[in-house]
């Protein structure tokens, strides 16, 4: 059994926040979960200033060091040891496991490729490229940012997968990471491709005819254009409906 130092601790952004230690989930005010979730999208040690201006840019500085103090002491009353705080700078501690960070390294190495990567053909990667960064947190500029960057890394990651199971001739699992790309993005024609591609290897030329015909509704109904040339050479025939 472990003991409370053993205790495997894990933050989750994906799909929302969540701090947890060993199987249970940490109650956390608002302010201390978006100082963890701030510090965990960060990969480095940040000024104490910094943190305080982004986190609560509206307020004057005295009052948004107060507010970092305050958040920082709502983190520590967990009882567990979270932050790394200096008089001058603070992280999160090395030891939490970071789910969003596991994706990003994952979704790098998909698009690298000089890469081989079969270990993280799976499932758990598909997932985890599935899910928006705290997706009920918009009312911050610095979310924002970071959830649009998150977002395209995966869309590309996502279609980068699909591609490299329809190589393998895993054509199920590369349908379910196309599908998963143009779920995100329904206007995004590189991942329609990549589905498309997905289902003509598998020779199911009536399922991509189906989800051409899908891309060119969406597109049309949208924004008034037709699929671009590199699209409709997929399906010849259907270039004239």
């Amino acid at each position: 059994m472990r003991t409370e130092a053993e205790q495997i601790v894990t933050l989750r952004l994906l799909k929302g926040f969540a701090l947890i230690v060993g199987d249970d989930r940490v109650t956390l005010s608002s302010s201390a979960q978006r100082l963890l979730a701030f510090l965990a999208l960060q990969d480095r040690p940040q000024p104490r200033t910094f943190v305080a201006r982004t986190l609560w840019p509206e307020a004057p500085t005295t009052r948004a060091n107060a507010n970092l103090r305050s958040s920082l002491w709502r983190a520590s009353r967990t009882g567990h040891h979270v932050i790394d705080a200096s008089v001058h700078e603070m992280a999160l501690v090395d030891n939490i496991i970071v789910d969003i960070h596991d994706a990003v390294a994952h979704a790098h190495r998909l698009l690298d490729e000089s890469c081989r990567c079969d270990d993280i053909l799976t499932r758990q990667t598909r997932d985890d490229l599935s899910a928006d960064l705290l997706p009920e947190w918009s009312d911050n500029e610095w979310v924002l940012i970071e959830q649009e960057q998150y977002h395209q890394l995966r869309l590309y990651a996502l279609e980068a997968m699909a591609k490299r199971l329809t190589t393998a001739g895993r054509y199920g699992e590369a349908v379910a990471a196309g599908l998963a790309a143009v779920r995100a993005e329904p206007l995004r024609e590189s991942a329609h491709q990549a589905l498309i591609d997905a289902h003509l290897a598998a020779g199911n030329r009536a399922a991509a005819q189906h989800q051409y015909l899908q891309c060119r509704r969406t597109l049309l109904e949208e924004l008034g254009l037709e699929p671009s040339e590199a699209l409709r050479h997929l399906l010849p025939h259907m270039t004239s409906r």
